[in-house]
């Protein structure tokens, strides 16, 4: 699609598999060739990814300052060096920052030296976190001088607003879901017996970083109160985080230790496995110090497969579910809206049937990553 080069500033790209890593990596490949310049951390696993890649991959390690202060003053600076070395050797006519902070402060040196222009993606939990620290500053510079913002969502585009980013510069992307790769008919049979459970009993799963504001916390302590509704319910958890530890006390806590199954990292190609094992998709969200949901690209996987979702009121999650049609929106924070949401779901098959098919029929009508690059095809005159 597009014709001249750009240039790309992301911290994390392929191989790592985090929502932002996936976006760029599923979009920019449909965008363009070689003539599309990522520059972007190096990673374990990288070298054979870049080789084959439909676009051109710079790598820089960035890592953090043990001594220096701030610490992140190595990532800003290495990042710039090799921003200005490529720049300086590709012809490109805009350049696109995969966040504001360090990306978006590199992105805008480097356009106003090569007279390019600046794109900056917004994804809401940024601006709700940083708002109270030394980052509001620059992060408020940075929005504002952009010659366009792109919000995952109505929420961020709102958060964006209160900065005093001026909204005729603000557009709103959503991101996607591989449709190939997520599907109903992408099972894997084993799975459910892997962790010893029959396919009369209900599975609710969850997959993401292992950080409370997603709700898995909030999930285990409904279970003991699902199963006073005679439901024979089971939990499994995929993901990898700092709140581990607390999930698994958690669970011994509640005494449901036996039905919560942490799964670790789960592969790329097992991941639609699992969602077409379990009954229902939750990751009742909340905000927690600022921290919020600002998407939540996990919600159009589970659609994808046919699931029927339950989500937090908290950030912007309206994008990805649409309350009563393709899932549940409730108060993270409340484990009886969380309760019945998941016994709404897992008593009443036709209800919960319903909204799954509704999910998977919005995610192919409006969430595949071709309509995503076009969407973003559609915002690059500058």
């Amino acid at each position: 699609m597009v014709k001249t080069g750009l240039m790309v500033i992301t911290d994390i790209f392929s191989p790592i598999r985090g929502g932002t890593a996936v976006w760029f990596d599923e979009v920019y490949s449909r965008l363009g060739g070689k003539e599309i310049h990522i520059v972007t951390g190096q990673t374990t696993g990288s070298s054979d990814i870049d080789q084959s890649h439909p676009n051109t991959i710079h790598r820089v390690e960035l890592r953090h300052s043990t001594w220096l202060r701030p610490y992140s003053l190595p990532i800003y600076w290495n990042l710039l060096v090799k921003c200005l070395g490529v720049a300086s050797r590709i012809k490109f006519r805009a350049v696109h920052a995969g966040k504001v902070l360090p990306e978006g402060l590199v992105g805008w040196v480097i356009s106003r030296l090569f007279g390019k222009c600046l794109f900056i993606y917004a994804h809401g939990e940024e601006i709700t976190t940083w708002r109270n620290t030394k980052r509001l500053y620059p992060m408020q510079f940075l929005y504002r001088h952009a010659n366009m913002v792109i919000a995952n969502s109505e929420f961020t585009k709102t958060e964006l607003v209160k900065l005093g980013v001026n909204p005729e510069r603000i557009v709103i992307i959503f991101p996607g879901v591989n449709l190939a790769r997520f599907r109903p008919d992408n099972v894997n049979k084993g799975l459910r017996e892997s962790i010893g459970i029959t396919s009369e009993q209900k599975l609710i799963f969850s997959v993401g970083r292992l950080n409370l504001r997603k709700g898995f916390d909030q999930v285990i302590r409904v279970l003991p109160s699902l199963r006073e509704y005679d439901l024979d319910v089971h939990y499994a958890i995929a993901g990898k985080g700092e709140a581990m530890d607390q999930l698994v006390a958690l669970a011994r806590e509640q005494d449901v230790a036996d039905r919560v199954h942490f799964l670790g990292a789960v592969s790329d190609d097992e991941l639609p496995g699992w969602y077409n094992a379990c009954d229902v998709f939750a990751m009742p969200n909340r905000e927690i110090n600022g921290d919020t949901e600002g998407f939540g690209m996990v919600f159009l996987e589970a659609a994808a497969c046919g699931k029927a979702v339950v989500a937090g009121l908290a950030g912007g999650t309206g994008a990805a579910v649409e309350d009563g049609v393709t899932g549940l929106r409730v108060d993270g924070k409340s484990t009886i809206e969380i309760r019945n949401a998941l016994l709404s779901l897992l008593k009443d098959k036709s209800f919960n049937q319903r909204l799954g098919d509704a999910g998977l029929s919005r995610a192919r009508e409006s969430f595949g990553w071709e309509a995503v690059a076009s969407n973003t095809h559609s915002v690059l005159k500058c």
